[in-house]
This record gives structure tokens, sequence and C-alpha cells, in this order.
């Protein structure tokens, strides 16, 4: 049994959901298969966070460069993320959970487009776990965008160059006011974060792990919380900074 002291449970949790074709592959099957056989991860995790009392869960669905894929297999990523959707509708409600999203949609077919809409205004009240989907996301592209509407901002006098900083920015970022990440766990092994949440991972912890996702289950999660609480965070200051904190 892993305990987690509660004040070291992290209150935004990233996941790069990483190794679902890999998975299919071992089994015989095609990646499709993987893509399906991922579902009981998301949920799995879902509701441990929601146990924990995590307030912020952002999961990698969906990445820019995703979309040059082969046609067939966007097609069906867009069609299983339609799906479970409507499927996880009643969960989310009764589980007090508020779903949003991150990330270009507005390249999705209009009815997906629809159906992402609905299920966020129909939780938009709830108080719970907020569950975000990065969909059509990248982290350069959330920072071109950023950048792009502070433009307009100077552009019109709203403000001059020199107001931009940290926060100015942060402010225009897909994720505001979500906090940074404090943890980002990627399965499936690759040491790499994938162009995601380039801007807000500034001093987030990363963990590791071979696990591919369809087997990623809330053990594997219990881990990687239990290798954060064992860490030391010192946002570029000393040890003797740290302890020495009021």
């Amino acid at each position: 049994m892993i305990f987690l002291p509660p004040e070291k449970i992290p209150r935004h949790i990233a996941i790069i959901m990483d190794g679902n074709g890999r998975w299919a592959l071992r089994q015989n099957k095609f990646r499709y298969f993987g893509h399906s056989s991922a579902i009981d991860s998301v949920r799995e995790v879902i509701r441990a966070c929601t146990s924990l009392g995590i307030s912020y869960l952002t999961l990698y669905t969906f990445s820019t460069e995703n979309w040059h894929r082969p046609k067939r297999e966007v097609k069906f990523l867009i069609n299983l993320l339609e799906e479970n959707l409507k499927e996880t509708q009643s969960d989310l409600l009764e589980n007090n959970i508020r779903f949003s999203t991150i990330g270009d949609i507005s390249r999705f077919p209009q009815r997906t487009q629809d159906i992402v809409q609905k299920q966020v205004e129909l939780t938009a009240q709830n108080t719970g776990l907020s569950l975000i989907l990065a969909l059509s996301y990248s982290g350069r592209w959330d920072l071109l965008q950023a950048i792009s509407k502070l433009a307009h901002e100077v552009k019109k006098g709203r403000c001059a160059p020199e107001d931009i900083g940290e926060d100015l920015l942060s402010a225009h970022l897909a994720t505001h006011p979500v906090p940074d990440p404090e943890l980002l766990i990627r399965t499936g092994g690759d040491m790499r974060i994938s162009n995601f949440l380039l801007w807000q991972m500034a001093y987030t912890e990363l963990y590791v792990t071979p696990t591919l996702w369809p087997e990623f289950k809330e053990k594997d999660l219990l881990e990687a919380l239990s290798s954060y609480a064992s860490r030391e965070r010192r946002f570029g200051k000393t040890s003797e900074q740290i302890r020495n904190l009021p």
C-alpha cells in the first residue's frame, strides 16, 4: 500500500498517453485495437484522480502532429473520441467532473465540435476534478496563438511591448487560468515531451515509465505520485533555502 501525504499530492497532473499502437502490435492486433483498449486506462486514471482529490488532469489526447497520420487512423480516432464523450457524459455529471479542452478544435468536423461544446456546457458548473483534453494541441501552437493575441493587443494600443512579461503571456495561453502542472507522466518509455505544454512545464517534475498506456492503471499512477512525493522541488533555489522557508 502506497501512502501519499496530502500535502505531497500535486494539484495538476498532465499525462502523455503513449504506446497504444505498440501495445496492439504486441498482441498481434491492429493499431486501432490499442486506441480502443486505451479508454479503460483513461477511465481508471480519472476515477483515481477524483478519489485522490486531484484538482486538474490534462490528457494529451490528439496532438497537432497527429493530423499527419494516415487518414483512416485519424478518422478512427475522431470517431472514438465522439463515442466516448457521449458515453461518459453521465459519469462526468455524477462525479462532479468539469470537462474542458485546449487546442485548435476548429480543425475537427463540426459534429465533433458540437459534441465537445455540449460536454463543456453540461459540466461547466461542476466543482470537482477539472478534466482537460488536449485536442489538436501542441506547445508551439499554444505559444504562437498567445503571441498573435498579444501582437493584436499592441497594435490596438491596449498594451505596450515593454508591458509583455511572463504573467501577461501566461494569461494568453490556452491553459489560462489553470495552474501549471506539477507532474508530467509519460507512458511508453520515450524520453521527450513531444511538443506538449512547453511554456507551462518549465518546472514540472517528469515521470517516464516503460509501461504502455493500455496497461497503465491506478497502481501505476500511485507509483508516479509516490516518486513525485519523494522529490524536492527547488525552482532554482538551494536545498538550504527551501528548508528554511517559513
